[in-house]
């Protein structure tokens, strides 16, 4: 993708309130952007800045998969369904002994979870 291109669709992404987009387009191509940080409108900039430092701790980046499962959860924690979070649970437990998904649960599903024993106490 020419640069010109790419810094247009991440300042549009952003625009949209698409940040999982913007922050794909990022982690793809953080070499290319880094000298041309400029560019990029504020928050695409701020993204850019916790995408690099995230990598530079070494942890992973989180897959849109792994998002729609941790969104799959929020929505039945919500909802109270607990059939439905064990459901999820059942197929995609690994995604939860990550440290850093509780970052993106809401209340509700840190709770539930914590008395299910799939995530550890904070």
């Amino acid at each position: 993708m020419e640069l010109k291109h790419l810094i247009i669709e991440i300042n549009r992404s952003v625009d949209e309130l698409d940040y999982v987009k913007a922050r794909k387009y990022i982690e793809d191509n953080m070499e290319v952007l880094e000298g041309n940080r400029t560019s990029l409108k504020s928050n695409a900039r701020e993204i850019m800045k916790f995408v690099k430092e995230r990598v530079n701790s070494g942890i992973e980046p989180i897959s849109r998969q792994e998002l729609a499962i941790i969104q799959a959860v929020n929505t039945y924690a919500n909802k109270f369904d607990l059939r439905g979070i064990k459901t999820v649970l059942r197929d995609k437990a690994k995604v939860f002994q990550r440290e850093d998904i509780i970052d993106f649960l809401n209340s509700d599903a840190k709770t539930i979870l914590e008395s299910l024993g799939v995530i550890k106490k904070h």
